[in-house]
């Protein structure tokens, strides 16, 4: 079992940055990174980071979002600069091993003036 637990959320001006942080505790897993779900729209991926380093992003925060990790913390990190009121959102710490996915619990991000 895996257990992820998200901190960094919060309210932005629009053009502003916020700093998401996942800490992974529990199995091992090979890659992690972030969704997010707007109210009545479904949950989409943001971006993934494997163990060996290798990421991938939304078209949509290309850019603007940098995902790292640090393997001895267990830890993964988004980075989101330049923010925009279509990035509000609940955005979810996600975890991968095989055929094996893993949830946060969601931290909200508004963006707002």
């Amino acid at each position: 079992q895996v257990q992820l637990v998200e901190s960094g959320g919060g309210l932005v001006q629009p053009g502003g940055s916020l700093r998401l942080s996942c800490a992974a505790s529990g199995s091992a897993i090979s890659r992690m990174g972030w969704f997010r779900q707007a109210p009545g729209k479904q949950r989409e991926l943001v971006a993934t980071i494997t163990n060996s380093g290798g990421t991938n992003y939304a078209d949509s925060v290309k850019g603007r979002f940098t995902i790292s990790g640090d393997n001895a913390k267990r830890t993964v990190y988004l980075q989101m600069n330049s923010l925009k009121s279509e990035d509000t959102a609940v955005y979810y710490c996600y975890g991968n091993l095989g055929i094996y996915n893993y949830w946060g619990q969601g931290t909200q991000v508004t963006v707002s003036a």
